[in-house]
């Protein structure tokens, strides 16, 4: 059971458009429900209020965990990840097809560390464009 009350989780929802604020995947059509997931974790002080939680595909939410930073792919310096309540999301990516392409150094940890492109998530974005459903608006 989420310990975030049912309201908030449908702002969050709403909000997001039904959709994954890290690599986009549409809950439409999903079997598992997707988290709500704190930007700052709770274990580093950040609260359950609506500027601090983003919606998150299972894959997303899992491997974000309780990190706020991954290492940059190509320098291997740690860097903190994409928040999608503080940052833009063109910012920091772009839309090859159904593949997410980083642009920042943020944009490549996030990439990497929550694995936005993960061949079931790029799947099912070619799905969702086949449908007219992808990219996000």
């Amino acid at each position: 059971m989420s310990d975030i009350p049912t309201a908030l989780r449908d702002e969050v929802v709403l909000r997001a458009g039904h959709r994954c604020e890290y690599c986009g995947l549409s809950q439409v059509g999903q079997e598992a429900a997707f988290h709500v997931d704190h930007v700052v974790p709770r274990v580093a002080g950040g609260p359950t209020a609506p500027d601090n939680l983003a919606l998150a595909c299972v894959s997303c939410s899992l491997r974000k965990g309780a990190r706020r930073s991954a290492p940059d792919p190509e320098t291997g310096e740690d860097v903190l990840l994409y928040s999608p309540r503080s940052q833009v999301w063109v910012d920091h990516f772009r839309w090859q097809g159904a593949v997410v392409v980083p642009l920042t150094t943020t944009g490549r940890a996030t990439v990497a560390a929550l694995a936005m492109n993960r061949p079931m998530a790029v799947a099912i974005r070619r799905e969702e464009a086949e449908r007219g459903r992808h990219p996000p608006p």
